[in-house]
């Protein structure tokens, strides 16, 4: 499996939104340079209130851009960045990756998959009715989050649009993507 980084995305300050960028630089262990949820500790808002100390398992946000067709379909304007994402996708099933996998973007960056975004209410304050398409159930009556995953940065590097994206599974057993 391989795909392409169409757009990269980073923000300083807190905003659901994320500007679109030429390019982005990936700090190992730490995110996107400049990007406020950059750090070794936890820096979402929710998350920082209820323990500041324990590790950023999501410092780069992933979505892909086939998720924007399909709300597309639905009659939602959404584009890359919009929904907060650092680096949007196109050619790579995101959602059935196990944890763990490795993707390799361009010449240098590799980061580790560590789970599924959890999509919040602030994807209606964005667009009414649109949470509804990222997040649903299945058959059985299980949650299912559509809106990317999260990784961990283990080798930085520049990250720019066109960059190819390699895929490196881990060991089986694999293990699904939970909501981080």
């Amino acid at each position: 499996m391989s795909g392409r980084v169409t757009t990269v995305s980073s923000n300083g300050e807190y905003s659901f939104t994320k500007p679109n960028r030429d390019s982005i630089r990936l700090l190992a262990g730490l995110g996107v340079e400049g990007d406020v949820h950059a750090g070794e500790t936890v820096r979402h808002r929710s998350r920082m209130a209820q323990d500041r100390t324990r590790p950023n398992l999501r410092q780069v946000h992933l979505m892909h851009e086939e998720l924007f067709d399909e709300v597309g379909e639905a009659g939602f304007d959404v584009a890359p960045g919009d929904l907060g994402e650092n680096i949007t996708t196109r050619g790579v099933d995101l959602l059935s990756l196990p944890t763990g996998t490795l993707l390799r973007i361009g010449g240098d960056a590799v980061l580790e998959v560590t789970g599924l975004r959890n999509p919040c209410l602030q994807i209606d304050a964005f667009r009414a009715g649109l949470l509804k398409h990222v997040v649903g159930r299945d058959q059985q009556g299980r949650v299912v989050r559509r809106a990317g995953i999260m990784s961990v940065v283990r080798e930085g590097g520049v990250v720019r649009p066109g960059d190819p994206i390699g895929v490196e599974l881990p060991a089986e057993p694999f293990r699904p993507l939970e909501r981080v």
